[in-house]
């Protein structure tokens, strides 16, 4: 009977799965973009059309606020929503979000320097800021993110306006021809506090960009067949296997180290893009690497119930945690971790694998360190993170309310997992 129960399940499973994506409402899926398409504005600059998304969002009207030294916009927020609109769009068959994640790719497009590299912010008066740090045309994680938005717009719009995917392309081939001058490096491996560390990588020791990096650069490999950048991806996820730290039964259990010997949650897509490198290169390091952050460190983090940071050093010749912070917790934290355990399901078939993500995706409905609802499927709305057990950042800004679709949308795009989160969020009504 048991066996009997389980295959009903699944086939139930796969039938709602099925008529979920055929016939897309509120009531039938957990993503709804009511708030973010609060958050975009279409607006003109020199007579073209383009996309926003504002960066601030305050509970509890939730209207726009600017930042008054960066802007009003970024590319950072802005590439993200450009993925999520275009993997939306493909999903539900929607020609509205279509239309936004083509807007959103011709504000990034906008946004590129003569240099290859991408400006990130504008103020209210749709002037690109070019003096910030955090906007300065260069080599950083807005750049990296442009790239990566637009390999997946060449690959979204090429059969439907190729005019427009010319245009990408050519931004595309300018950005890899200014990766390739910049990153011209001696493979130096350096102690940092007796720890090896690659002294190759962006910033010297940032495995958290490098693999944002390689992400890019796995996709834009698929799209183009170049292989010019094949000995960047592997150099990078070189760099990236020297960063792990732990065993199956040490601490820290196989985690990448972030930055030289300290670990953070947000942007740490190290397992996702060695999964991804190991796709185009068929290197099975990358593959046990990135499986054994996610069996050994992903459940550790579970157990922790989840963590913001911490670092490491030396004792006696072992790894010993040197300081640790819970909070703040942000979505941003959360779907690098969805990423990989989905791409570990994709790769393996490992039936294990969609449970633990939709595990890790409780988290924006309760199962976290302040037992509170983080995102709102009535709304869209995902706050901006958790200051402790007790209080909450009731506002809902661009990169979380994005990071929670894209965590979600990427979660319904797998049976097992959006069946087994369904049910659980059901079971607490």
């Amino acid at each position: 009977m048991k066996n009997h129960s389980n295959f009903f399940l699944v086939v139930s499973c796969i039938l709602a799965f099925t008529f979920l994506f055929k016939n897309v409402n509120a009531q039938q899926t957990l993503v709804n973009t009511k708030h973010l398409d609060h958050l975009y504005e279409e607006i003109n600059i020199d007579g073209n059309k383009l996309g926003i998304v504002h960066i601030y969002c305050e509970y509890p009207d939730y209207n726009w606020v600017d930042d008054s030294d960066e802007g009003i916009a970024c590319v950072d927020d802005v590439s993200r929503a450009a993925i999520f609109y275009m993997n939306y769009s493909s999903r539900v068959n929607d020609a509205a979000s279509n239309e936004k994640a083509k807007k959103l790719i011709e504000f990034v497009l906008h946004m590129q320097s003569e240099n290859g590299f991408f400006y990130n912010f504008i103020f209210p008066d749709f002037s690109i800021n070019k003096t910030h740090q955090n906007s300065i045309a260069e080599p950083n994680w807005w750049s990296w993110r442009a790239l990566l938005s637009l390999t997946e717009a060449y690959a979204h719009f090429k059969d439907a306006d190729k005019e427009f995917s010319a245009r990408v392309e050519s931004a595309i081939r300018k950005t890899i021809a200014a990766a390739k001058k910049h990153f011209l490096y001696e493979k130096r491996i350096v102690d940092l506090n007796g720890f090896n560390r690659p002294a190759w990588l962006p910033f010297q020791y940032a495995s958290d960009q490098a693999a944002l990096i390689v992400t890019a650069l796995c996709k834009y490999n698929f799209l183009f067949e170049d292989n010019s950048v094949l000995n960047l991806i592997n150099d990078f996820c070189e760099g990236i296997l020297l960063m792990q730290e732990g065993n199956d039964n040490e601490f820290p259990f196989y985690a990448f180290m972030s930055w030289e010997n300290s670990w953070h949650a947000w942007g740490n897509s190290q397992s996702y893009s060695l999964l991804c490198a190991y796709e185009i290169t068929g290197n099975k390091k990358y593959l046990a690497s990135a499986l054994n952050e996610i069996n050994y460190f992903y459940k550790y983090l579970l157990k922790e119930k989840f963590l913001n940071e911490f670092a490491v050093k030396k004792e006696i010749g072992k790894t010993v945690l040197d300081s640790e912070k819970k909070f703040a917790q942000i979505a941003y934290g959360i779907t690098p971790m969805i990423y990989a355990v989905l791409k570990a399901a994709e790769l393996t078939k490992d039936k294990k694998y969609p449970l633990f993500a939709a595990e890790i995706a409780e988290w924006f409905f309760g199962k976290n360190p302040a037992d509170a609802k983080i995102y709102f499927e009535q709304t869209g709305i995902c706050y901006d993170g958790i200051i402790n057990e007790k209080e909450i950042n009731k506002n809902s800004g661009a990169e979380s309310t994005i990071e929670a679709l894209l965590s979600l949308l990427a979660i319904e795009g797998n049976v097992e997992a959006s069946c087994t989160l369904k049910k659980i969020i059901e079971g607490k009504k």
